[in-house]
């Protein structure tokens, strides 16, 4: 009987995953090697170690829910940000590169602040608000979510990574539950912004929470409610920074700028995709 090694089986693991991922090899390596309880270096160091019955009962159904077009993230239950990984369940968004834009762009706002007040809207699995507690051990923060599986998920990621003193945990739909008198320095948010036809909530992202992606009024609803809302929780020139579609930057500044904020920019992200906008508030 030929042996079941680490080399064979992710060989076969790549060829079928090839019509499904542009990244089988990676996503093989990946799940081999949380089924082995090892890291992918293991994977290369030792191809001819053989698999016990479970790890590779483990790997096969892992590959097999992988080919249907599940996310590695969410097999995983893990995913890496800024400098951390991070736990993520299918009740969370999965952490995208393009995010770290947003929180680059809020250190910056905040470097001449001390004790930054911070509001994170839509918090997810709390990326976001970890990130800037990390980075600004001297800032506090709120972050808020309507829904409770998700806020469940960043309040284990905040004591997992020891910043839970620095973030307060809120449920709210929005600023519908933010006390009417808070003010911050900072609010930010990556809010749903994809249109309700969007032809790529066919692919991957489908098996992401539909709530927390899709917006109504061509994806943009969500980004003008922050927008009309905010400005009584923003200290004098405080920031609002956004996250929004590739294409939303210019509608997303004219709601700034009818809401009187000023200041009002957009950032390209590495891809060279217009992903965030940010203004001040006065």
């Amino acid at each position: 009987m030929t042996a079941i090694t680490i080399q064979r089986v992710l060989s076969k693991a790549r060829k079928e995953l090839e019509g499904v991922s542009d990244s089988a090899a990676l996503d093989a390596e990946l799940l081999l090697a949380h089924c082995l309880n090892k890291s992918r270096t293991y994977c290369h160091t030792w191809p001819e170690h053989e698999l016990t019955e479970t790890e590779l009962t483990c790997f096969e159904d892992a590959i097999t829910r992988r080919k249907d077009d599940y996310p590695v993230a969410y097999i995983l239950g893990k995913k890496s940000f800024w400098t951390f990984d991070v736990e993520v369940t299918p009740d969370v968004l999965i952490p995208r590169p393009e995010t770290e834009l947003l929180v680059e762009t809020a250190l910056e706002k905040l470097v001449d602040i001390k004790n930054p007040r911070i509001l994170d809207l839509g918090t997810g699995s709390g990326i976001i608000a970890l990130a800037i507690a990390s980075e600004r051990p001297d800032s506090s923060i709120m972050a808020c979510d309507f829904s409770v599986k998700a806020l469940a998920v960043a309040e284990r990621n905040a004591k997992n990574l020891k910043l839970d003193h620095q973030i307060e945990f809120l449920h709210s739909n929005w600023f519908l539950e933010i006390a009417p008198d808070l003010t911050f320095d900072l609010v930010i948010s990556n809010p749903p912004y994809i249109e309700p036809n969007d032809p790529h909530l066919e692919q991957t992202i489908r098996h992401e929470p539909y709530s927390a992606l899709v917006a109504k009024e061509n994806g943009l609803k969500d980004i003008k409610n922050i927008i009309e809302n905010c400005k009584q929780y923003l200290t004098s020139s405080g920031w609002l920074l956004l996250e929004h579609g590739y294409d939303q930057h210019e509608k997303t500044q004219e709601y700034l700028a009818i809401s009187e904020f000023i200041e009002i920019e957009s950032r390209k992200d590495l891809a060279g995709n217009t992903r965030i906008t940010l203004a001040k508030s006065y």
